[in-house]
């Protein structure tokens, strides 16, 4: 059974920092594609960040510098870290899984709010 765990999400001031992690149970993380996405509220959920399985990486443009994604197979977790927040960074951050025969899932959320 493949499940996905995501913490670390909390309330910052703008220019801060935090980490979301995300726990993925079962055997097949090590071959499977591992996205961040977010949703704000009244818009579309939309991808921030994506790590293949041997670790390349793809940013959204608004975040570019100021996120990083990284992954630790031997664990089974994906990280976000993020840096120099904003306001508009505000949202539920939702961990995605695709991997192999078109398994795909989703984490249950972690509510990201920036204040000004």
């Amino acid at each position: 059974q493949v499940q996905l765990v995501e913490s670390g999400g909390g309330l910052v001031q703008a220019g801060g920092s935090l980490g979301l992690s995300c726990a993925v149970s079962g055997n097949i993380f090590r071959f499977s594609v591992m996205t961040w996405y977010r949703q704000a509220p009244g818009k579309q959920r939309e991808l921030v960040a994506t790590i293949a399985p041997g670790g390349n990486t793809n940013y959204t443009v608004p975040v570019k510098g100021r996120f990083t994604v990284s992954r630790d197979n031997a664990k089974n977790m994906v990280y976000l870290q993020m840096n120099s927040l904003k306001p508009e960074d505000t949202a539920v951050y939702y961990c995605n899984l695709r991997g192999p025969l078109g398994i795909t899932r989703w984490g249950q959320g972690t509510q990201v709010t920036v204040s000004s």
